[in-house]
């Protein structure tokens, strides 16, 4: 289901597949536009991210997200919510066995690398 107008080429439309809103013909989401747009990069600054698609189809993708600005923002939040409950369920389930890897000592010869590793760690927190 095409969801740009006729004029537009189906190459540089927008498409609803099982991922979502997507370019037509990439597995490119409005969700990933959606992600910079909202970490407040500007449209240039993150066309870097996409070289794969033309500047039409990016030009696009900018056009109905503005023009569909609701619609898209609402598909976003839901997106969004779903990734942080599919987050959430890994953890629980990975819990002891993550606990279980950091716990266990360095290989021989790697005392250096996770001595490196722990305060980057340090000082990420």
């Amino acid at each position: 289901m095409t969801l740009v107008s006729d004029e537009q080429t189906s190459q540089s439309s927008i498409v609803r597949t099982e991922r979502g809103l997507t370019i037509a013909g990439t597995r490119i989401t409005l969700y990933l536009f959606m992600d910079h747009l909202c970490a407040g990069h500007s449209p240039e600054s993150f066309r870097q991210y996409f070289p794969q698609i033309t500047d039409e189809q990016f030009n696009v993708a900018l056009s109905y997200i503005e023009a569909n600005r609701a619609e898209v923002e609402a598909e976003y939040q839901i997106v969004l919510m779903q990734a942080e409950e599919r987050r959430q369920y890994w953890q629980a389930t990975n819990r002891e066995r993550i606990a279980r890897i950091a716990a266990m000592p360095p290989k021989p010869g790697q005392e250096v690398l996770r001595a490196k590793l722990q305060a980057c760690k340090a000082n990420l927190a």
